[in-house]
């Protein structure tokens, strides 16, 4: 595996929503390399499934980052489809609304994709996809078998101070779209199960990955893992580029071949919490 995986002391703790955010200056100008990794995947062995362990038609549901859609996981989708898995887009549209609603919609996706495989099921989120995949993980264990976060500040949202500019915009869009929403929505303030989950403590069912880059522009990696060799990955390259990085995607292989989803019969009368 040409993933390197490291074992460093962990960050300290800090809360992930808004009014808790941390301003780092980071190497944002590095992040238009992104498109050379792109082009490099395309000459990749690992984008045509060669030397890539099979999928066992399990289903995946691939989350994008902060303001981003479904399309821009294209890649991502169309290769794990190639390679035996059965692909789901995240069904959130725009991840610019409610963090609570866009988990809603996130859940749905979620239950079709476990409806119609009858198996766990897998998730890999980008940036705050990942923070949206570990909270479905915390709301919904009996039916997700694993969760892969790409460049995901779990840990605590150091970023640079464009992110936290963007912050602000979509807050500002949540109560122009939702007038009643309160004041503390898509911050640490809000009260909803959203915000209430990624305080939980993880469930032993759910297998995790951290993949990270020390090159990210955008968010501090430190923040990006969790401090286990054994879950922790880290990979060269940008915070954009990790949805188009051939490293990356070997590393997802990998990882969803070690852990297959057992069948969900027994986890049949699990309810979907959507709350």
């Amino acid at each position: 595996m040409i993933a390197k995986a490291v074992d460093l002391k962990r960050p300290p703790k800090a809360h992930f929503l808004p009014h808790e955010e941390v301003s780092s200056a980071l190497p944002i100008l590095c992040e238009p390399v992104s498109l050379l990794e792109f082009a490099a995947l395309r000459l990749s062995p690992v984008y045509y499934g060669l030397g890539v362990p099979e999928g066992d038609g399990t289903a995946v549901v691939i989350i994008p980052g902060l303001m981003g859609m479904d399309l821009v996981l294209f890649e991502l989708h169309a290769w794990l489809d190639r390679i035996g898995y059965r692909a789901y887009f995240s069904g959130m549209g725009l991840a610019a609304d409610c963090p609570n609603l866009l988990a809603r919609s996130l859940s749905a996706t979620i239950d079709r994709a476990y409806a119609e495989t009858g198996r766990r099921v897998h998730l890999v989120g980008h940036s705050l996809g990942g923070i949206f995949a570990r909270s479905a993980a915390v709301r919904m264990p009996g039916r997700i078998a694993s969760v892969t976060t790409l460049g995901s500040p779990f840990r605590g949202l150091v970023v640079h101070s464009l992110v936290l500019t963007l912050g602000n915009l979509v807050r500002r869009r949540i109560r122009s779209r939702h007038p009643k929403a309160p004041r503390g929505c898509a911050t640490s303030r809000c009260s909803c199960a959203f915000a209430r989950s990624l305080q939980k403590k993880w469930p032993g069912s759910v297998a995790q990955t951290a993949i990270y880059t020390r090159e990210d522009g955008i968010v501090d990696w430190r923040y990006c893992r969790t401090g286990d060799p054994k879950v922790d990955v880290e990979v060269c390259g940008t915070h954009l580029g990790l949805i188009v990085n051939s490293t990356t995607y070997l590393c997802i292989a990998e990882r969803l071949a070690t852990m297959p989803a057992k069948r969900a019969a027994k986890h049949r009368n699990c309810p979907s919490t959507k709350a």
